[in-house]
């Protein structure tokens, strides 16, 4: 059967006006029978307080949802986290999916910051497993669905949070007496929230879903009655309307959008919607906007700062290179130049970092220190630990095969000081290594036969230095020189302050990929 798309006709439009609806051609011949919805949405934020702040400056919509992961970060990021809810209450964020970073805090913690407030966290498929009388239980606090009335119009929302939760959380033990279902599961208990939200009379459905994109097509393709599924966890930017990839046809051929806005705050999205008097979507528009074309809201900065204390310039970036797009199998100079920072400051001969820890990037200007902990926002603490050379060059060979072999490209390859590497990408293996000593000579070393006596000073944070991603030989804490109370972007942040003159980020030549 050939199905009609309502899609393929809709031009793409330029806009100044400041009116969300007439920027897309909406609302300005309104049929009475069909009802029109902007929805302003966000996903994986990632605790990035710099872009929640011009985000805030830029999101609009009748109704504003997030697909998840906007918080990061345990317990020591307690600060970051606070500051993050009050953006999902300052953007009016109806409510957002649970994502796997949600929970990489304890659950008290999550449940303290969560409890009444006007953001819904929702989650179909996950709950804790005993109750507490003593103490708010995480089921009180988590929801499966809601409705909502925007416009006159009741709007249902169900939520799903990943299915690889445990594997994805910081630290699987502080949700250990928590349970998620697998997917099979979740697609039944989504399949039968959606027909109890129809015989209530709700004909406008979305979905929050931090599944993935592959499994929200997949619940397109399987589920009657969802129209919108507000995507997240798997990063992916999708612009527009594209049959196929965000234009799904539900098992009766009605058509589902998807959306989702990459990562880290770097973008969000407005989705114009045009429903028929039965809940059926008649005409779409998906744009996505860069939040740095936005100001920072200086008066949300000033409430912000409240909870995270004052920003502080700490030095001045003169010239930048990009950042990759793929930064798991691409040097990155601002993850380099971090790792040069750790190794002066402590002394090291190696400094460490697993890319998949970047998450924003320097930019050409004054930096303050809240601008730092944005690119490294995980809070772990430094070490300087022994590693030998068997031991590096086995960690690094076992890095290579893994993050060339997987689809995702995950843990990713390290980012160096005082080292230069080449790893295959047809072999996936690693091909050279070179140490690089305190006077800039470069001395071989040799991968096949790696000296076990030779011992290397190596900084790395505890999350590496405890053998992170199912690194064994790097799991070295244990017999740790020195164990700094603080993390990374204190020790750029001193390194910078160290500097007289603007700085360059253009550190590259340590990671080589052939083939």
């Amino acid at each position: 059967m050939i199905r009609f798309n309502p899609f393929k006709q809709i031009p793409k439009v330029n806009f100044t006006s400041q009116n969300p609806m007439q920027r897309y051609g909406f609302g300005e011949k309104q049929d009475k029978d069909n009802f029109q919805l902007s929805v302003g949405y966000i996903n994986d934020g990632h605790g990035q307080t710099n872009n929640e702040l011009r985000i805030l400056s830029g999101i609009e919509g009748d109704i504003r949802l997030s697909g998840g992961d906007d918080q990061i970060g345990n317990e020591k990021n307690h600060n970051s986290n606070a500051a993050t809810i009050l953006f999902l209450q300052f953007a009016k964020i109806v409510a957002r999916a649970m994502g796997n970073h949600e929970m990489d805090t304890m659950t008290d913690d999550f449940c303290d910051l969560n409890r009444n407030h006007s953001t819904s966290t929702l989650a179909i498929n996950f709950r804790e497993k005993t109750t507490r009388p003593d103490k708010t239980d995480l089921n009180d606090v988590l929801k499966s669905s809601m409705v909502t009335e925007v416009k006159g119009e009741k709007i249902g929302l169900i939520g799903a949070c990943p299915n690889d939760i445990f594997e994805r959380v910081t630290n699987p033990d502080y949700i250990k007496d928590c349970e998620v279902d697998n997917y099979y599961v979740t697609l039944q208990k989504i399949k039968s929230e959606v027909e109890k939200m129809e015989k209530e009379g709700i004909n406008k459905i979305f979905l929050l879903s931090h599944l993935g994109h592959n499994k929200n097509k997949d619940i397109a393709e399987k589920i009657d009655g969802i129209d919108v599924i507000i995507g997240g966890h798997t990063h992916e930017l999708i612009k527009d309307i594209k049959e196929g990839d965000n234009l799904i046809y539900s098992p009766s051929g009605k058509p589902v959008i998807i959306t989702q806005a990459g990562k880290d705050g770097h973008y969000f999205g407005l989705l114009n919607l045009e429903f028929d008097k039965d809940g059926v979507i008649k005409r779409a528009q998906n744009n996505i906007h860069k939040t740095h074309n936005y100001p920072k809201s200086y008066v949300h900065e000033y409430i912000f700062n409240q909870v995270l204390g004052p920003a502080e310039v700490v030095g001045e970036v003169s010239e930048v290179i990009p950042p990759p797009e793929n930064i798991y199998i691409s040097e990155n100079p601002h993850a380099n130049f971090v790792c040069d920072a750790i190794k002066e400051i402590t002394g090291a001969d190696i400094g460490l970092w697993n890319n998949s820890g970047i998450r924003n990037y320097f930019h050409v200007g004054k930096i303050n220190n809240r601008e730092v902990k944005d690119i490294a926002p995980f809070s772990d603490d430094m070490t300087v630990v022994p590693v030998t050379e068997k031991e590096l060059v086995d960690a690094f060979k076992l890095v290579t095969k893994r993050t060339l072999s997987r689809a995702s490209n995950k843990p990713g390859l390290y980012a160096v000081s005082g080292l230069t590497y080449t790893v295959s990408k047809s072999k996936k293996e690693l091909v050279a290594m070179n140490f690089i000593d305190k006077n800039g000579n470069v001395i071989p070393i040799d991968i096949d036969n790696p000296d076990p006596n030779k011992v290397y000073k190596v900084a790395a944070d505890e999350f590496i230095t405890m053998g992170g991603d199912d690194i064994p030989m790097l799991d070295k804490i244990n017999q740790a020189y020195k164990i700094y109370p603080y993390d990374k972007d204190i020790m750029v942040c001193q390194y910078l302050k160290d500097k007289k003159e603007p700085v360059k980020i253009n550190q590259t030549g340590r990671l080589t990929i052939v083939d």
